[in-house]
């Protein structure tokens, strides 16, 4: 352990606003009595909204201030078995719900890839996890991705943000924001440190109904054998059309037309594809992750969870509104529209589309790819050459601005920051392996690499053969 590492922290706290809690002495006791494993001595920190018994775990909300978990999440627990000693928990957009990373009752969370006075947003919503990686505060650090929210916060630091497949890392002990969604997701500075660190969450897990069971595993397993990038030396990569942007900035475009030529340079075939149904993400997201929000956050009403007014009680019938009411702004927002696209006519006109588009939008996903999508049942014998290896994209439209670049009109407008996971949502609806590539380093500028269902190995394994 590097001491100075230690001796950095208040100050790199007091500049970035990157922990929401710093637990130093439990890190020089866990050094003390050392476990031997895969991650022994790295140092992690976890997102606030994954829970945590030794420290508190708020969401970045008022309405769980202080609250203590009886017990850890099954990914702190597998971290913890393999030696990983968890530093603190990292600041976040209340629930999960922003691409900023403002909307923390803790203050917003700032960049350490720019000087702290300069005040330049981390994005969100995992922006602590992001910025304790870029700062070297931790080796690496977990984040949950909903619809983009460990990849845009890790393109704008210029690191490396991993979302799995849904199912591949367990969600026991992450308090929900969009259970079809939600995703754990891991943020490192190498591609060695993510490989290790999901090499020991990669375990399924009975306490989580969505984690992907072992018999798909082992059959993704047999078909990545027979395919291994060790015996290949050309693939095939498509860029969906449907993600031209005539906004985008010219410096980002350059350096995704820079990595495409890289990987032509390395003999790789990169071909247009069309997914027509990526036009549609937006909407669907939109629609369907804040009606399964209203669901998950209804627990909070000061009974079951969270803020109780200590000068209100039921038989006022009061009480839900001042627990209510702790909640931030952009969470008061995504609970309005969940419930109206739960209302009669919206549930039958928007939310059942949503979710015809959502299939529609996997299954035309799932056709451009070489490899069957072992949910779907589909044979490998049902592809032919034309079919893809992986997809790429850029991470986000846009760059990281300054905290005073938000004008009252941005802020009051939520529809201009959903528009910054454009490129991240379909990889998100359809569940599909996607990594945030740092294509010139020290820059916020990503690619995103994007495999078939369940072959996150396979998009590893080439990430570092191009790296």
């Amino acid at each position: 352990m590097s001491i100075s590492r230690l001796r950095a922290l208040p100050e790199l706290q007091k500049q970035y606003n990157i922990f929401t809690h710093i637990d130093v002495e439990g890190v020089k006791n866990s050094y003390k009595s050392l476990k031997d494993g895969i991650l022994s001595g790295l140092l992690c920190g976890i997102k606030d909204n994954i829970v945590t018994k030794d420290m508190p775990t708020t969401c970045g909300s008022e309405i769980l201030r202080g609250y203590q978990s009886p017990y850890d999440a099954t990914v702190v627990k597998l971290l913890k078995q393999e030696g990983s000693i968890v530093l603190g928990k990292t600041n976040l957009d209340e629930f999960g719900m922003g691409s900023r990373g403002i909307h923390s009752c803790f203050g917003p969370t700032f960049n350490p890839l720019y000087p702290a006075a300069d005040k330049v947003i981390m994005g969100g919503s995992s922006s602590g996890s992001a910025a304790a990686v870029v700062s070297e505060a931790v080796d690496f650090s977990l984040g949950t991705d909903t619809g983009g929210s460990v990849r845009l916060p890790a393109t704008y630091g210029s690191i490396y943000g991993f979302k799995p497949s849904y199912g591949r890392i367990s969600r026991y002990g992450v308090i929900a924001y969009a259970q079809s969604l939600d995703t754990v997701g891991i943020l490192t500075k190498n591609i060695s440190t993510l490989r290790k660190v999901y090499h020991v969450l990669d375990k399924y897990d009975d306490k989580d109904p969505t984690s992907l069971e072992n018999s798909y595993r082992d059959q993704i397993l047999g078909i990545h054998e027979r395919n291994t990038i060790k015996e290949r030396k050309k693939y095939r990569i498509g860029i969906a059309k449907e993600f031209s942007q005539d906004s985008i900035p010219e410096t980002i475009m350059e350096a995704l037309l820079a990595f495409v030529k890289k990987l032509l340079d390395l003999g790789h075939d990169v071909v247009p594809i069309s997914i027509p149904s990526i036009k549609n993400a937006l909407p669907i997201y939109y629609t369907l992750s804040p009606a399964e929000a209203v669901s998950n956050l209804s627990r909070f009403d000061g009974i079951r969870y969270g803020y109780r007014d200590q000068e209100s009680d039921m038989s006022d019938n009061v009480m839900f509104a001042p627990t209510r009411k702790q909640f931030g702004r952009e969470v008061k927002n995504r609970i309005l529209l969940g419930n109206y696209n739960l209302c009669s006519e919206s549930f039958k006109n928007n939310y059942i589309r949503a979710q015809k588009l959502r299939v529609q939008l996997i299954d035309e996903m799932d056709s451009v790819f070489r490899y069957p999508n072992v949910l779907l049942n589909n044979k490998e014998t049902t592809k032919s050459e034309t079919n893809v290896d992986f997809l790429i994209s850029l991470t986000t439209p846009s760059l990281p601005k300054k905290l005073e670049d938000f004008s009252v009109s941005d802020l009051d407008t939520p529809t201009k920051e959903y528009i910054n996971d454009v490129f991240t949502m379909p990889m998100s609806l359809a569940g599909l392996p996607t990594l945030s590539i740092p294509i010139i380093p020290g820059q916020p500028i990503g690619v995103q690499l994007v495999g078939q269902y369940g072959f996150d190995e396979m998009v590893l394994d080439f990430a570092e053969m191009i790296q």
